[in-house]
Parts: structure tokens; sequence; C-alpha cells
């Protein structure tokens, strides 16, 4: 793995949002200016607006709050966590070691390099500005039983993230956030394991904190952060909350199924008793979306009737 120590203590130094001039950060990283040059380079890479200014040196936009593994973990009921600042994907860590791993084993990082969305889309992750997390979890009954599990975590997660102060935060079926009607986070779930054997899931969640639209160009669909909203939440407070609460969920969904959750989602659905288009593949279902069914399916009404769907992805018409 490559060695990432020198631009992390970089991005450590800069990280106040104040200027540092070459000379002085060279001095504390005993390297040459042009040397601190090549790990800016890096740093940009990341997705860091670095600013450098003749005669001033370097600074970002505004200060940063970086991951603190000690503070995150002193938070959390039990610690299994791994925070790793530079990752290709939180998810692709987790499915690569799960013989190692126990239920709520966790991992969270700063910066991925390969993050995944659903359908093999790439998931946009600048270092520092979201929080990128995954959590492997063991369904002994089985991968039929993982049957609306990322509707539970998008409950959890916009339960979480209400509980810091942003109260407009909805979810989306199967399984976004949303705040005013665009993306605030994204669900994937990775899943395992044959029909009689135990499923092994890995849970991934990006949720964006204060990414800015610079580099975000190819996200192909209305996005919004929480700073944008006016919202500040400490990302450490928050990985360990979301955390401690998917570890309390979890289990219950394990022992109940849907059931128990059914009532929050449609407190928190983002879509219930609005008119929808459901895409699945090249067909396109009109009707009003009624929430979920006990299996996680989404309950649509068209000419008086409502039925259950089990895939696809919904919109609000185009006309609302």
């Amino acid at each position: 793995m490559k060695d990432h120590s020198v631009p992390l203590k970089l991005v450590a130094l800069l990280a106040d949002g104040e200027f540092h001039s070459g000379e002085q950060l060279g001095e504390v990283l005993g390297m040459s200016r042009a040397a601190i040059n090549k790990h800016v380079q890096t740093l940009k890479s990341w997705g860091l607006d670095v600013y450098t200014v003749t005669g001033k040196g370097y600074s970002l936009p505004a200060p940063i709050q970086l991951l603190n593994e000690e503070e995150i973990v002193s938070r959390l009921n039990q610690p299994n966590l791994s925070v790793i600042p530079v990752i290709d994907s939180t998810n692709q860590y987790l499915l690569e070691r799960m013989d190692q791993l126990i239920s709520g084993d966790a991992c969270i990082a700063e910066y991925q390099q390969a993050g995944r969305g659903r359908r093999g889309r790439q998931w946009f992750s600048p270092f520092g500005a979201n929080l990128y997390m995954s959590m492997y979890w063991r369904l002994e009954q089985g991968p039929a039983a993982a049957m609306g599990l990322s509707l539970v975590i998008g409950i959890v997660m916009a339960e979480v993230i209400q509980s810091l102060g942003a109260n407009d935060v909805r979810v989306k079926w199967p399984n976004d956030l949303y705040l005013h009607d665009r993306k605030l986070a994204g669900i994937l779930v990775e899943l395992t394991g044959k029909t009689g054997d135990a499923a092994q899931i890995v849970i991934g969640a990006g949720i964006n904190l204060a990414m800015r639209s610079e580099g975000a160009s190819q996200i192909n669909q209305g996005w919004i952060n929480l700073q944008e909203a006016g919202i500040d939440i400490d990302r450490n407070q928050l990985a360990a909350t979301l955390i401690n609460r998917l570890r309390e969920a979890l289990p219950l969904f394990e022992r109940d199924g849907l059931a128990p959750f059914i009532e929050r989602w449609d407190m928190l659905d983002n879509f219930i008793n609005r008119p929808v288009k459901l895409l699945i593949g090249d067909r396109e279902v009109y009707g009003i979306a009624r929430g979920v069914d006990k299996q996680g399916g989404l309950l649509l009404e068209q000419d008086g009737e409502t039925k259950a769907w089990v895939g696809g992805e919904i919109s609000l018409r185009p006309d609302n």
C-alpha cells in the first residue's frame, strides 16, 4: 500500500484554513519547498482545493474537520472500527476481509480513490468533505432475509442526521437520503451467500457534508450537502452515532424483519402521497407513491389500485 503519511501530515497543517508558507511547511515536515509543492499536487488529486498565493504560501478555502479515530472510538459502545484516511473503497476493504470480521465491524475514510455507488456507478469521494462509511453484518437466516435492509439503513441514517440538526432530511426508496428534493446521501448494500447459507453483507454509506461543486460534474443528478443547507455537523460525532445506531437497529431487523420499521419509514418518506415515475429498465410506470410494504416493496397507486414493486428507481414526475 502506498505511503500517504506526508500528504496526510500536510493536510493536518493546512486544516486550519490559514495560509502557511512553503518554507514553514518544509521546516515542519523536513523537506524542500519543491517537495512540498509535489505533495500539494497529491492533495489536489484527492479533491482538495489548495490555494497557492505567491508570498503567502498555501491554504485551503476554509478550515476542515479531520476524522479523529480516538475521539470516534471513545463515543462507540464497542470499538471494532478501522479509520483509514485514504482507501480504494470502504466497502471493498471489508469485502476482502469478511472471513476475519464480526457483525458490526466498521470502516470509515477521508477519501476513496474508487468509491462505488449502485449499479456500478462511481461514488465521488473528495477528501475530508463528506462521510464515507461501511459496516459488515452476518445474517444467519440467509440472503432472502436481507430484503428491505437498505430501507432500515436509510431510516437510521435519516434519524441520526435529523437528531444532529438537519430536521428536513428524508428517505427515498429504496436507498437514498434526500434534502429539499435533492440527494444528500446514498446507500450501497453488497451481499454474498447462497440460499441455505448465512448472508455476509457489507453496507456502505456516503453522506454529503461539505462537498464543493467544483469537480463534482460527474454526478448525474441533483445533489445537496448539509453545509449548503446551513447545517454544520461534527463528522466524528456523526460517524460514532451512526455506527452505534446501526449496531442497535440491525439485530432488531434480524429478529423481526421490516415490520417494526414501516411506521418510521412512512414518517420519513420524501415521496409518500406524491406523483412519481418508477423506472424499471426501459419501462416507465406512473402513479402515486403510498409508502412500502413489509417486504420493502414500493407501494404505487394507479387508477385506484395499489400494487407493490420491488425493483427500479423513482423520481418525481417532471410536472411537479
